[in-house]
């Protein structure tokens, strides 16, 4: 069901919620416009772009969200995807694949798919993850060295070949202000973390840079005067033959959305108690990137850090949310033209911490302690994001994850023989000659029919009853229907009795194998199949 928080909590709003709100709305915004810009050019697109999408995204989203204190906007994750589709297809291919993600993400919603997002291997997040936060820094050397290259290529490799042979364009003005940037956003974390680091840092540098006539690239050398104003509603569609090109980039920007929304709201629900509306989440981040888009935004999703802010600081309700995104629409109109002078190595500096909070380098790091088909799947996954492709990667990492995980469930489905001293000793029993008893663990679908297959085709010989306990199945597929279906077949044509004893009448396994249309004889209990074969057979 779509059921927003805001349309709840506004029946019951009041002066002091208001109060609260204005603060935290105050200081979420002032943290995101930094965030909003550094993001917008990392990608390869002007700055207010960013602003656009923080103030659009940002309002929308929370307006819609299916979690109380969510704060959307323009985050790390899509930078990759974004500069890949920018490059090639411009802003009609940006456009049409932020508006069918949109769309995906709504329909995602209405199909209640938020509680299936938490099913994406964690080796294959933490993978794409640290992978994104190593391609971002490679997007920055060229500001943070100074070397105003403007054909860098995508690939990463080639990247750092190019900026290695143009390293004679080194600028160490540049490599000082970033640094500056960094450890003045260190510093401020050290004092307090409850400062806008990265508005101070941005703001202390800038001047810095200004009052000292540095010889460094500003924001107005490479982009002009900024607007003050939202631009009017527009669409852009590209060609056919793009739209089908722009498909799967869609569908990772859905994907990446939908993930760290959710994960977003789980991090803001273990701060507050709260309990997010998962599949309300998805639809308000749909509306959220529609909406962006459309104003000349560029993909948003939910910002950890920015949430974790708005509840550090107060926030009551959604309305702090919008209030954040109004706030950046009166710093777009008032002060756009004094953004001009904001070096590229401050914004780079930022970038550079981004990407630090991104790397998860000691999650990395301790990943390689597990086992070794997760470190595996995660470095994958890592190598592909980083060398070849995001979307590529998390196609690779999901498809790799999933086959391992098959493997892993085929290696808990077990049958053997069972003899008397298997059983407790409450329920032993006395196993007659001609009868065969097959304990089964685990669930029984296609990755251990050939195990099932290669047990009973030669235990069934000369035998006149198969019991075949299953108190331990805990699932069944088609494909065991099926081999269940074989053996009856087998059973009937030597003359065999086939039983399966531990099923209650209502559990799953038991429901699938008579509506499979199975008529197998069952007792809930070993005992009580034994004492049938006494009495029968």
């Amino acid at each position: 069901m779509f059921k927003p928080v805001f349309f709840d909590e506004i029946k019951t709003y009041s002066l002091s919620k208001f109060k609260a709100d204005l603060f935290a709305g105050i200081t979420v915004g002032i943290v995101a416009l930094p965030l909003a810009m550094a993001f917008a050019i990392a990608c390869g697109i002007s700055p207010e772009r960013g602003i656009y999408t923080a103030i659009i995204a940002g309002f929308l989203i929370s307006a819609f969200s299916g979690s109380r204190l969510q704060i959307g906007g323009p985050t790390g994750a899509f930078i990759v995807i974004i500069s890949s589709i920018y490059l090639k297809y411009g802003d009609s291919g940006l456009m049409a694949s932020t508006l069918i993600a949109g769309a995906l993400l709504i329909v995602m919603g209405f199909f209640k798919m938020g509680n299936l997002i938490k099913y994406i291997p964690f080796p294959v997040v933490v993978g794409f993850t640290s992978g994104i936060s190593v391609v971002i820094f490679s997007t920055q050397i060229n500001d943070i060295l100074g070397l105003k290259l403007t054909d860098a290529p995508g690939e990463f490799l080639l990247k750092l070949m190019y900026y290695i042979e143009h390293i004679s364009r080194f600028n160490p003005w540049a490599l000082l202000v970033s640094f500056l940037t960094v450890a003045v956003i260190v510093i401020c974390n050290k004092v307090s973390r409850r400062l806008p680091a990265l508005l101070i840092s941005m703001l202390v540098v800038s001047v810095f840079s200004v009052l000292l006539n540095l010889p460094v690239e500003t924001i107005g050398d490479r982009f002009g005067e900024l607007p003050r104003t939202l631009p009017m509603p527009k669409l852009l569609f590209p060609s056919f033959s793009d739209i089908s090109q722009l498909i799967m980039p869609a569908c990772t920007i859905a994907l990446l959305a939908a993930i760290e929304s959710l994960l977003s709201a789980t991090v803001a629900d273990s701060m507050t108690g709260d309990r997010h509306r998962p599949n309300t989440e998805l639809t308000a981040q749909g509306i959220g990137n529609i909406g962006s888009v459309i104003f000349g935004g560029i993909p948003a999703t939910g910002a950890i850090a920015r949430t974790a802010t708005n509840i550090k600081s107060g926030a009551q309700t959604p309305v702090a949310g919008m209030i954040h995104a109004v706030v950046l629409l009166l710093v777009l109109a008032i002060f756009a033209p004094q953004a001009k002078a904001i070096p590229m190595a401050v914004l780079s500096g930022i970038m550079v911490v981004i990407c630090y909070n991104m790397s998860e380098y000691r999650t990395f790091i301790r990943m390689f302690y597990a086992p070794k088909s997760d470190w595996a799947v995660m470095l994958v996954t890592f190598l592909v994001t980083v060398i070849f492709d995001l979307v590529l990667a998390v196609q690779l990492g999901v498809m790799l994850a999933a086959l391992l995980f098959l493997r892993r469930m085929s290696e808990e489905g077990r049958i053997a023989p069972m003899v008397a001293d298997d059983s407790p000793e409450n329920t032993r029993h006395e196993i007659p000659a001609h009868v065969a008893i097959f304990d089964f663990s685990g669930p029984l679908f296609y990755g251990v029919i050939d195990k099932f297959r290669s047990v009973l085709d030669v235990s069934i010989i000369q035998k006149r009853v198969i019991i075949l306990q299953m108190d331990n199945v805990n699932a069944i597929d088609v494909a065991g229907l099926e081999q269940l279906s074989d053996l009856l077949k087998k059973c009937k044509k030597r003359n065999i009795k086939l039983i399966l004893s531990g099923l209650d009448k209502r559990s799953q396994v038991n429901v699938a194998i008579r509506r499979y249309q199975l008529k197998i004889s069952s007792c809930r209990r070993l005992a009580s199949a034994l004492k049938l074969v006494k009495d029968k057979f």
